[in-house]
């Protein structure tokens, strides 16, 4: 299915499809300023209805804003990123596993679970020394 954009949509999705990690809407304005946007208010309108057709996500933890890697593929009630720390690289993670898990959870605690966002933070392959994946990590135990 075909989404019909706007003109600020469209490069505002485009910038964000070709950045190596997450974008504040001030970069965004930065990086679009050449195409006729000046105002932060057109940049923030583009991200609310791109956010709304599932093309974006944005990132509460550092309140900026990825393309969506995959939006035909998953449903967006759940969706989680790893962000690492040192580059700000950022992944899209689709795991059904999770997901049933915290729909199963749900369903016993008779919460109705709208959407959910997991943002994990830690270092990614690039940026940490060959040879220390380490698993550790915060623990829980609840």
């Amino acid at each position: 299915m075909a989404k019909q954009l706007t003109k600020n949509q469209t490069v505002v999705l485009e910038a964000l499809t070709r950045s190596d990690a997450p974008l504040s809407a001030y970069s965004l304005l930065d990086q679009v300023r050449s195409h006729g946007m000046r105002a932060p208010l057109q940049v923030y309108r583009a991200l609310e209805r791109l956010v709304e057709l599932g093309l974006v996500h944005r990132l509460e933890s550092i309140n900026a804003f990825v393309a969506c890697t995959h939006p035909e593929d998953h449903v967006h009630r759940l969706i989680a990123f790893a962000i690492c720390t040192t580059c700000g690289r950022t992944e899209e993670i689709s795991d059904a596993v999770i997901e049933g898990r915290l729909r199963n959870w749900s369903k016993e605690q008779s919460f109705k679970l709208e959407k959910a966002t997991v943002e994990i933070r830690g270092t990614c392959s690039r940026c940490h020394p060959a040879g220390t994946h380490s698993h550790e990590g915060p623990t829980s135990t609840h």
